[in-house]
């Protein structure tokens, strides 16, 4: 106890027992005690009321009302101080009912010495003051977010703090007292939380994760902190146990994961689609050579034959780097509402009649920047893929809503960010997804379809073009009920403006065209149709021989057709120099990896016109044109 006096209000309506009590406390060496005296009922109510005093020694005779009585008015007057109760002989059955109503003690007045009155009060004042940091010491587990609790060696809970109810939904008199692994526990976890019991018991700790369920019913995973509580003879009473809910840390993690697993993916598929895209080109160019000089029938048949499988063989190719890399298309104003009503009109003529069509599309539906033929695929893929999940028939919707993303809803997506969105629902009443493959769809190549049914490429051709765009998906699946799938767009609030193309095949008037290509079949056939199209064609086999080629013939050359990936001199290496020998030169780059980066890259060096493999002689054709044809 510290220096200040001991404030003590004596209760008592004989002034001699005052004068006695004030004297025995006088005699205390340690500590200094003030004593005030009330004679009856009133005035110690009245003063107990004011909250003056560190205690109250209350006599139990007071006229015609007693002590315990006016313990239990002062407590219900919200008097704060310990009381202790003064009776004249020891009453066993009055000292119970004082403890009951809240007294701190009960001395026997004919026992009563210096000694055991001031022990008495030193305990009850400190045992308040005990009870107080209890109090702002639960008060302060209250304002903590994490759940706290208690709960005794048979899982019985003691304990809820505040942070427990928010975490879970019950309040603390709904949980005290039952089990706590029958409330939280998922029947599939019981095992493991006796395993985590156990060690609690064996080490005294444990630290991990868990999955539990709140009151709606909703699963959370909660990273869990046990430790064992032990009496002062070192038993076990209970346990401790501090729950985080980490569920939206988690779900940030495993999005996370896939992205960096896809990416490596991406990387390898990426590899691959530059090799196949060096062997389909010239395929396709070939094919259309072929066809102006062959008139047989059936000859014609069998290259329209090669030619639909080199354009399947070449649109493969095509999903592949937009998943790979993130194929960033031309971008203009889209009205989405006008893709969705091709798509269900193709739904409505291609698809079963079992299966029937709804769209729910916004009034006021924003636009979007997007390429709308790589928009016009993901819709696609995604009511395809709905519609295979229906082999009895049902219902496929397709819906399209405006949708403001706040912070803290971006938050739940890794590749989200707030502001305007279209969301654009592809859902179906079918099958579903089981949950444990619904982390894999996204994969390349990944595919619950039979052999010669799917190539697993249409969802990761999906996720490459929405993220390619700055959007994401978000997609929800129960078996036996259906799927959801949830495109969201960036979004814009400006009016589309139609775009016209010109189908003419240009021919040349004897332009001289530098083609610069590692693969000998590459430079053959594009020089091949260029030449049928009435240009001039120089080749080169690296940029070394390029250079060579260009310095040589640079006053007749009008465009340099040069591929972006050669060994010995790359293609930008090669361009950088070729700008030194002549800024003003046309050069085209040709790719079949069209990240933002090497598109970058190429701009950086002045060039702004792209051919992408494995292209057409007709594709090729109008590049050239439209480059000629420019300042």
């Amino acid at each position: 106890m510290d220096n200040h006096p001991v404030r003590i209000l004596l209760v008592d309506d004989d002034e001699d027992d005052y004068i006695l009590t004030r004297d025995l406390l006088s005699e205390s060496q340690g500590t200094r005690f003030e004593v005030e005296w009330a004679s009856d009922w009133d005035c110690a109510l009245d003063v107990m009321g004011k909250n003056q005093h560190d205690i109250y020694l209350l006599d139990y005779r007071l006229g015609e009302h007693n002590g315990l009585e006016l313990l239990q008015q002062a407590v219900a007057q919200g008097c704060r101080a310990p009381m202790i109760l003064l009776t004249g002989q020891g009453d066993r059955e009055i000292d119970i009912e004082a403890m009951k109503a809240g007294a701190a003690d009960y001395l026997d007045k004919s026992q009563l010495r210096a000694p055991l009155l001031e022990r008495s009060i030193r305990y009850a004042i400190e045992r308040k003051r005990a009870e107080q940091k209890i109090r702002e010491q639960a008060a302060l587990l209250d304002i903590a977010t994490d759940a706290i609790l208690v709960q005794n060696l048979q899982n019985q809970i003691l304990f809820w703090n505040q942070g427990a109810q928010r975490m879970y939904g019950w309040k603390a008199e709904e949980v005290l007292g039952r089990d706590a692994n029958q409330l939280l526990c998922t029947p599939e976890n019981c095992l493991r939380l006796k395993e985590v019991q156990t060690l609690v018991a064996l080490e005294g700790n444990w630290y991990g994760e868990l999955q539990q369920v709140t009151q709606d019913g909703k699963a959370i995973i909660v990273e869990s902190r046990w430790t064992l509580v032990q009496n002062e003879q070192e038993q076990p009473t209970s346990i401790l146990i501090v729950n985080t809910d980490i569920t939206e840390k988690k779900q940030l993690e495993a999005q996370f994961l896939r992205a960096q697993r896809m990416e490596s993916i991406g990387t390898l598929a990426s590899g691959i689609a530059h090799d196949l895209n060096n062997v389909l080109a010239p395929i396709l160019m070939s094919v259309q050579l072929l066809a102006l000089k062959l008139h047989d029938e059936q000859a014609r048949q069998w290259l329209k034959i090669l030619e639909d499988n080199a354009r399947r063989g070449a649109e493969l190719v095509k999903q592949v780097v937009s998943f790979a890399r993130g194929v960033k298309g031309d971008r203009t104003l889209v009205q989405v509402r006008h893709i969705i009503s091709e798509i269900r009109q193709i739904a409505k003529e291609t698809f079963p009649k079992s299966i029937e069509v709804h769209t729910d599309l916004a009034p006021d539906l924003w636009t979007v920047s997007a390429d709308a033929t790589q928009l016009h695929q993901v819709l696609m893929n995604l009511c395809v893929n709905a519609r295979d999940a229906l082999p009895d028939g049902g219902t496929l919707g397709i819906s399209a809503q405006n949708l403001f993303l706040n912070e803290q809803s971006a938050r739940m997506n890794i590749d989200a960010k707030a502001g305007s969105y279209i969301v654009i629902t592809i859902s179906d009443t079918g099958t579903g997804i089981p949950p444990e493959i619904l982390d894999r769809i996204f994969e390349p190549f990944f595919t619950t379809k039979e052999v010669g049914k799917g190539t697993g490429l249409g969802l990761s051709t999906v996720i490459g073009i929405v993220k390619s765009h700055g959007g994401f998906v978000n997609v929800v699946s129960k078996l036996g009920q259906g799927t959801e799938f949830e495109v969201y767009l960036p979004a814009l609030k400006e009016t589309p403006i139609p775009i016209s193309e010109d189908a003419e095949m240009p021919r040349g008037h004897g332009e001289v065209i530098l083609v610069v290509d590692d693969e000998a079949a590459i430079r053959q056939i594009t020089q091949t149709s260029l030449e049928t199209y009435a240009y001039k064609v120089l080749t080169a086999s690296d940029g070394i021989e390029a250079l060579a080629v260009y310095a040589q013939h640079k006053e007749d050359i009008n465009v340099v057709l040069i591929d972006m990936m050669m060994p010995v001199m790359d293609g930008p290496t090669t361009i950088r120099t070729l700008r030194r020998m002549n800024p003003q030169g046309k050069i085209v780059a040709v790719t079949g990896l069209v990240s933002d980066e090497k598109l970058a890259q190429a701009r950086d060096l002045g060039v702004q016109t792209f051919l992408y493999k494995p292209y057409t002689a007709k594709e090729l054709l109008k590049t050239l044109n439209a480059v000629l044809r420019s300042p």
